[in-house]
């Protein structure tokens, strides 16, 4: 299948960030993702170069997004590592990508569906990932508080926000992945919810429309991204 990540998937930030064990771990994630997609129906795409494109490259574009926001917002330098909550995870995106590139981290994968949450714990204990956790639950019924909370492909942006609301940590932000800009779901936030960037995205080999939706709620301490 995928013994390793083919030139220009990420390249920049794979040369400039991630580690050789890291790279490594990222081609077995998918390797993993393409064998157990085969009986669990983990994503919809079956070919694995779409996957390469679709799901790994989109998600590595977050990731300097991302370090920038953890570093602007001062969450590395503190005694407990930042929390990072990924709603509806699915296999693992963009949660399992980012608990490899961001070992900092201490990521939390939660899904309702049960075989996604133990695919994800399989990746977490193969790939030796002790940042990396799984919740099978809804994510209403989570306990615990996040200093980011991220999403793709998951809600419209005020369901994410009212579903998530209760989990964000003083300070926090949320970090949804759409497509392109979403001007109807931004114009359908709640009053109290500040908008603080809107970031174009653009995803090698990949033409369609990317972006992150940088939030949080109205009055927070300014900083991030």
């Amino acid at each position: 299948m995928l013994a390793q990540l083919p030139a220009g998937v990420g390249e920049q930030t794979l040369s400039e960030a991630l580690s050789e064990v890291q790279q490594r771990q990222l081609a077995a994630y998918m390797v993993m993702l393409a064998h157990w997609n085969s009986t669990f129906n983990l994503t919809a795409l079956r070919d694995a170069s779409e996957m390469l494109s679709h799901h790994l490259s989109d998600c590595l574009r977050v990731l300097a997004p991302l370090l920038r926001h953890l570093h602007t917002a001062d969450l590395l330098g503190r005694e407990t590592p930042p929390r990072l909550l990924d709603v509806g995870s699915g296999g693992g995106l963009p949660g399992v990508v980012l608990a490899i590139c961001c070992p900092q981290v201490q990521v939390t994968c939660v899904d309702t569906v049960g075989k996604k949450a133990a695919f994800i714990r399989q990746v977490a204990a193969e790939l030796r990932l002790p940042n990396l956790k799984a919740e099978h639950a809804r994510v209403e019924q989570l306990q615990g508080r996040y200093e980011l909370i991220t999403s793709r492909a998951f809600a419209s942006l005020p369901d994410f926000v009212k579903l998530t609301r209760s989990l964000l940590s003083e300070g926090a932000a949320w970090m949804a992945m759409k497509g392109k800009a979403p001007d109807e779901e931004l114009a359908e936030l709640p009053a109290d919810v500040a908008v603080f960037h809107v970031e174009p995205l653009q995803v090698p080999g990949l033409e369609a429309e990317r972006c992150l939706v940088w939030m949080r709620p109205e009055g927070e301490a300014q900083g991030g991204a």
